[in-house]
Order: C-alpha cells, then sequence, then structure tokens
C-alpha cells in the first residue's frame, strides 16, 4: 500500500512537470525551467501533504490561528516603521521579512503549546467539559520497546493522537548506548518502533518537547505530563499504573488488554497441543498455548514431544496470568469406559 501511494506521488511530480514542459513549449518559451519548477513545487507540496495527515484537525486549527495571530501583530509592527522616509524604498521587502519572521513564530508557538491553547479557548467559551474529549494518548518507554502499540495501531485499535515525549526518547537513546548488549538491543528496538509508528498513516504521532527540569524521575515527568495535556496514558509498567490512578489519571496497559483478549476455555472443552516437557508433578506434562499460557496436563509425561488431544478440567487465574489444567483425552475416555462396565458387571 505504501509503494503504491508513493508510485502515485512520484508519477504525479512527473506528470505535473510534463504538463509545464508542453504549456512552455506551446507558447514559446524554454520548456526546461518551467518544468523543473512545476515539478520543484509538486514535490514541496507532496512533502507538506504528507506531513500534515499526520497532525490531527485540532492541530492545524491551532497552527492556522497561531499563523494568523503572527501576520496581524507583523503588520501593526511594520507599517508604523514603514512611515519612516528613508525606510519607504524598502517597504515590500521589510514587509514580507517581518511576515515572514512573526508569521513562523506564531505558527511554532502554537504548535508547541497546541494543549494549552485548546485549554484556554475551551475555558472562554465555557465548555470546560469538552477540555478532554479530543484525548492524546502518551506513550511510556516500556511500552514502546514491547512494540505491541504499533499492532494496535495499524489493526485500528487506537484512537486519538499518540504522544512520544522528548524525555522517553532520550531514555531510549540511552538504553540503546548501553553497554550491556541485552539493554542496547531493547532500547535499539524502541527506537525502531518510534519509527514504525511515525510511518504508520492511521494514528497521528507527536513527538512533544515539554519538559519538567525541576523533576528529575522520568515516570513523574510522565505523570505531569499526561495532567498538563489532559492526556491518557499507555503503557506495560504495573507501578506506573497504580500511581497514576492515584492521580486520578486514565491509563491502558497492554498486559492486560493482552489477557483480555486470550481465549476462554472452559471444564470439558477439548484442544490439541504438543506436550513440550515434564512438569513439577510425577506423570505431569506441561504445554504452551500460541499467546504463553501455560497448560499442564495429568499423565502427559509420557507424551512428552508428541501432539496430543486433552480435554480441559479447569482453569486457574493467578497474578500472572491464566494457568489451564488437563487431562488426555483418550484415557478419559477409556477410563469412562472402564467405569460404565463396571457398574454393568
Amino acid at each position: 500500500m505504501k509503494m503504491e501511494q508513493l508510485r502515485l506521488r512520484v508519477l504525479f511530480v512527473i506528470l505535473v512537470g510534463v504538463i509545464c514542459y508542453g504549456v512552455a513549449y506551446n507558447l514559446g518559451f524554454d520548456p526546461w525551467m518551467p518544468a523543473l519548477i512545476g515539478g520543484w513545487i509538486t514535490t514541496i507540496v507532496v512533502v507538506v501533504e504528507r506531513g500534515l495527515i499526520r497532525v490531527s484537525i485540532r492541530g492545524l486549527m491551532i497552527g492556522g490561528l497561531g499563523l494568523g495571530v503572527g501576520v496581524v501583530l507583523a503588520n501593526l509592527l511594520a507599517y508604523p516603521i514603514l512611515l519612516i522616509n528613508p525606510l519607504k524604498q524598502l517597504a515590500p521587502f521589510i514587509l514580507l521579512l517581518i511576515n515572514v519572521i512573526f508569521a513562523s513564530v506564531g505558527l511554532t508557538v502554537a504548535v508547541k503549546r497546541e494543549e494549552e491553547i485548546t485549554n484556554f479557548l475551551f475555558r472562554l467559551s465555557g465548555k470546560r467539559g469538552q477540555i478532554r474529549q479530543a484525548k492524546y494518548k502518551i506513550l511510556d518507554t516500556s511500552v514502546i520497546i514491547d512494540g505491541r502499540i504499533a499492532d494496535l495501531c495499524e489493526a485500528g485499535f487506537i484512537e486519538g493522537t499518540l504522544v512520544i515525549p522528548n524525555f522517553i526518547l532520550s531514555e531510549l537513546q540511552q538504553v540503546a548506548d548501553s553497554s550491556a548488549s541485552t539493554k542496547r538491543t531493547r532500547g535499539r528496538r524502541g527506537l525502531d518502533m518510534v519509527n514504525r509508528l511515525q510511518n504508520q498513516e492511521n494514528i497521528p504521532v507527536q513527538i512533544v518537547d515539554r519538559d519538567f527540569p525541576d523533576i528529575p524521575e522520568v515516570d513523574s515527568k510522565l505523570l505531569q505530563l499526561a495532567k498538563t495535556m489532559g492526556a491518557d496514558i499507555i503503557t506495560n509498567d504495573y507501578n506506573l499504573k497504580k500511581i497514576a490512578k492515584i492521580q486520578d489519571l486514565k491509563v491502558l496497559n497492554i498486559n492486560e488488554v493482552a489477557t483480555a483478549l486470550k481465549p476462554v476455555l472452559l471444564p470439558g472443552e477439548s484442544l490439541r497441543i504438543s506436550i513440550l516437557k515434564e512438569g513439577e508433578n510425577p506423570n505431569q506434562g506441561v504445554a504452551y498455548l500460541e499467546d504463553g499460557t501455560m497448560v499442564v496436563i495429568e499423565g502427559g509425561k509420557k507424551y512428552i514431544g508428541k501432539e496430543t488431544e486433552v480435554l480441559v478440567t479447569s482453569v486457574l487465574q493467578t497474578t500472572t496470568g491464566k494457568m489451564i489444567f488437563t487431562e488426555i483425552k483418550d484415557e478419559t475416555s477409556k477410563e469412562r469406559k472402564r467405569r460404565v462396565k463396571g457398574k454393568v458387571n
């Protein structure tokens, strides 16, 4: 899909260049310069378009507001200066320069302070209850390294705007530069995941520069940023979730989502699994489902290394997940037949 979109964009740039070439040639001008200018402008439009689709509608509106305020202030400042006689000859250049500077500053400030401006506008309009409706979701280090958030975004299960603070990126960079190979691998995976999130087009991703220099701990900075932005937090850190709940912040734990999505097996249901190793008790075998759930098989020791059909006898929910207890189906059937036969005799 992405390669097809890239091809279409390249084709569009080439097509505009060809049209400019043809029009200039028919009008009797040198066709190469218009063709190059047309292709160059189209390329800029395509690049800007790719950047804009990642920005939320609210971000575009706030950016436009900042741009407009910058232009108004620029003209209010420029026109009195242009009344000075020696500067009148340079008036167009001065006016253009001041407008570009103020418009750029206005746009930059508005984008960086988007959440604060939005909250201020809601307060002015008296709609305080709507401040938290357009949700931001801040990602912490653990959930970025985990990587499943990217799959959820691509599957369309996440809504809103993902926020990655710069202090989280700095922490990932420190982990990626670690002398320990395991940490280094995790850090690099996290940076790759950030790149993957930015390249997917379902959910906009924002890198936020906001920092809190007086707060040393990264988790505390994350909580403060969530309060400031009125955002939710996505994490895999159980302790961070508990602290966030105490501070009345909404948290989504990816591990809890994965646990909730595990298939429900009831006593009496059967499944085919490959028994991998011996269990703790005599004659037990142990297997694992695709999601990592442990399955204990009574009498499964002699079937180690074989795929066997088992019957669920009970399911135990623990703090670390589920454990499923089963027994060999064929042996269960034989035992029942033996009991029935004994009763008949």
